[in-house]
């Protein structure tokens, strides 16, 4: 019983902590709802996005995670107390009675599973993984972002080293060790998960071992959210970086075959057409919109004038106005539903 209730009281204050990155995310969303970068496949420039858009993939990954402790806790919520050793007692007791002024909305059904039963420690630390697993992909990103070679942000001084030896390193820490950090918590899932296994009922004295896993990602997790929050929240974004990168790589490639598309062109051959132009391109040290009408219309007599304007990549943004895609338009529709969401959980 003690065990759930600390168990419900931490994966409260995680969702606190969960809900205040959500509101970091949401402002940093606002604020690049419209600036342009790169999407990625592959770790190869794809399609073009904007900044919001990428906050908003993230914000729905912790939504999510939000979700999965609350319904951890909604199925936990029984009380364990009065199912004695494993087959209740003969005394007047009212379990329903000692739930309620314990806080619990029912006691646990049977009281053989009432002992013997770990799935709420198991389920939370099966969040508590996946949400590290979040953290650690955005770690990932945050380091490579801050690296010379992209420079899309600039990590606050505060979550950085030095270098031992070259003054002129900034290294990443607290990215790293939110990464790093994740594996522990999968091991605390494991750890336990293998503990269970081949438990026979009702309670046997393997079960002790259920205390130090949970304990450990507890700490872990109450200490990676804060930190990645305000990581995240000092963090420069450097959009002028982000608008430089996006107009090489030839994100706009779909764009083009989509264009063919339009005009009759069936999409295979359109694709084709775009990746020769793409190689011509490559070979020129050009990119699709510096080509001329004659060189396009060369490989399509399909091209006219309004293949610049479908080739512009903010024209591309605004035209991928389908539910969920990246338009300025669509990112705004996302955050306001989302501002809900965080209003009914403050």
């Amino acid at each position: 019983m003690d065990g759930r209730l600390y168990l419900k009281k931490e994966i409260r204050e995680i969702l606190d902590s969960l809900c205040h990155l959500e509101s970091v995310i949401l402002d940093k969303a606002e604020k690049y709802a419209d600036e342009i970068t790169v999407g990625f496949t592959h770790l190869q420039h794809a399609q073009p996005i904007t900044v919001g858009f990428v906050f908003m993939a993230y914000f729905q990954m912790f939504k999510r995670d939000i979700q999965r402790l609350q319904d951890t806790l909604e199925r936990m919520d029984y009380n364990p107390l009065g199912s004695c050793a494993l087959a209740g007692t003969t005394m007047p007791i009212d379990r329903h009675l000692t739930s309620q002024l314990l806080g619990f909305a029912a006691p646990c059904e049977n009281a053989m599973d009432g002992v013997s039963d770990r799935d709420y420690s198991l389920e939370f630390l099966s969040d508590a993984s996946i949400s590290m697993m979040h953290l650690s992909r955005w770690a990932e990103e945050f380091a490579w972002w801050n690296s010379s070679e992209f420079s899309y942000i600039a990590i606050d001084d505060s979550f950085c080293t030095g270098s031992s030896i070259m003054p002129q390193k900034k290294n990443p820490d607290v990215a790293e060790l939110v990464r790093g950090k994740t594996g522990r918590v999968y091991g605390d899932l494991m750890s336990l998960l293998t503990v269970m296994k081949g438990l026979p009922l009702a309670y046997n004295k393997d079960m002790q071992e259920d205390k130090e896993p949970v304990f450990d990602a507890i700490d872990t997790v109450e200490m990676c959210l804060p930190v990645f929050a305000a990581m995240l929240d000092t963090m420069t974004v450097r959009t002028d970086n982000m608008r430089r990168a996006a107009g090489h790589g030839f994100i706009n490639a779909t764009d083009c075959a989509d264009y063919l598309t339009k005009k009759g062109m069936p999409f295979r051959d359109a694709y084709t057409v775009t990746g020769h132009l793409v190689a011509q391109c490559t070979a020129q040290g050009k990119t699709l919109e510096e080509l001329t009408l004659e060189e396009l219309k060369a490989v399509s007599p399909l091209f006219e004038q309004d293949v610049y304007d479908a080739l512009n990549l903010e024209n591309c943004m605004a035209l991928r106005s389908s539910y969920g895609g990246p338009a300025v338009s669509e990112t705004a529709r996302q955050i306001g539903e989302i501002e809900q969401f965080i209003q009914e959980r403050s």
